[in-house]
């Protein structure tokens, strides 16, 4: 009886947005995943819901998220953003479906001669915190002011965590960016720093720079970022190792390879790396190769997309060390609906090891 009551009232409430609204749109985001390996189609089930609504009027706009899964109702977030004068305020809060509270964070920012002036206001359990902001350029000088309190470690009034001023302006041939912090003990530091700072005969290589001073210490940072660039559809994964605060380049290491190209509609991308940190589509992976092709093209009824990657391992058990298969389809069957669906068949264990479905609708 009570599950009634709650739906009739929503229903209630949804009817009185629809006859006094100026707006009422929304989308829910349904993903569900299938593991065909599991014996119980309970543990072998996953579900992901995302329910947004959104109520507009005039210039304001409320909105509700609503997070689900297959163990029931996760997470419930509410919004509103709108105008008061010549103030934007916004409001977002948190709540945990077990009846407790997350956190309430507001916002206020305005426009006062030519500067941005803002505040916020976070409530997180029992803390509290306060941050104030001020933001404008003139003359090509750009200045930004952050003032924060609430810091439970502090031992100043309010509590007064601390002050961090910013200035940017051109030096010489140089964009020169400036910070001052100071905290709830006094002065922090002082810093300058400058980036993109071009070497003229190696254009693969610019310089970053910090100069930072606190009240015992002064350091020089030089930090280097190298683009080797990309040779027609072939692209390589370089690594520099340097120490000494770049005044040794130790090392320069291909760790690997990316060729990618267009053929009609169809993109071909194959990656292999045998570095660190896989990139692309290897990342995440223990896999260290992979071969994609994936097309963007019209459907009969909307935008069609579909991928199939073939992914290898070192040293597999299987013809050419083939891994795993996935494919990917996605159709905007209308504007207001769209379809995907996903598969992966690990060929090391000769077994499919997931079926994804999906869709979203909004209106």
């Amino acid at each position: 009886m009570r599950r009634v009551l709650v739906l009739g009232v929503i229903l209630l409430f949804s009817l009185g947005c629809a006859g006094f609204a100026q707006q009422l749109s929304g989308s829910w985001d349904l993903d569900i995943d299938i593991d065909p390996q599991q014996t119980s189609f309970s543990d072998s089930l996953g579900v992901y819901s995302l329910l947004k609504v959104n109520y507009s009027i005039g210039d304001w706009t409320f909105g509700s998220s609503t997070v689900l899964d297959e163990n029931g109702w996760q997470d419930q977030d509410f919004s509103t953003t709108g105008l008061l004068g010549a103030f934007t305020l916004t409001a977002a809060v948190d709540f945990n479906p077990d009846a407790t509270f997350g956190s309430l964070v507001t916002t206020m920012s305005t426009s006062f001669a030519g500067a941005l002036v803002g505040a916020q206001f976070r409530l997180e359990g029992d803390d509290t915190f306060l941050t104030l902001t001020a933001s404008g350029s003139a003359n090509s000088v750009d200045v930004s002011i952050s003032a924060d309190f609430g810091d439970d470690d502090a031992v100043c009034d309010f509590p007064f965590s601390d002050v961090l001023i910013s200035v940017g302006f051109p030096f010489c041939c140089a964009e020169i960016s400036s910070s001052l912090s100071i905290d709830c003990e006094g002065f922090d530091y002082v810093a300058f720093s400058a980036s993109g700072i071009g070497v003229p005969t190696l254009p693969w290589l610019s310089i970053s720079a910090q100069l930072q001073y606190t009240m015992q210490t002064k350091s020089l940072t030089l930090s280097p970022t190298f683009d080797f660039g990309t040779v027609t559809c072939i692209d390589f994964y370089v690594t520099v190792a340097s120490s000494g605060n770049l005044t040794l380049l130790e090392s320069i290491s291909i760790d690997g390879i990316k060729l990618s190209c267009d053929i009609g509609t169809v993109t071909f991308t194959g990656i292999s790396y045998w570095g660190d940190s896989n990139p692309g589509r290897l990342a995440g992976t223990d896999y260290w190769e992979v071969y994609t092709i994936e097309t963007n093209d019209d459907g009969c009824c909307g935008p069609f997309s579909f991928d199939v990657s073939v992914f290898f391992l070192d040293a597999g058990l299987r013809l050419f060390d083939v891994a795993l298969f996935e494919a990917n389809l996605e159709i905007e069957i209308s504007a207001q609906f769209e379809f995907s669906m996903g598969l992966e068949i690990d060929v090391e264990d000769g077994a499919t090891t997931l079926w994804t479905l999906g869709f979203e609708i909004s209106w």
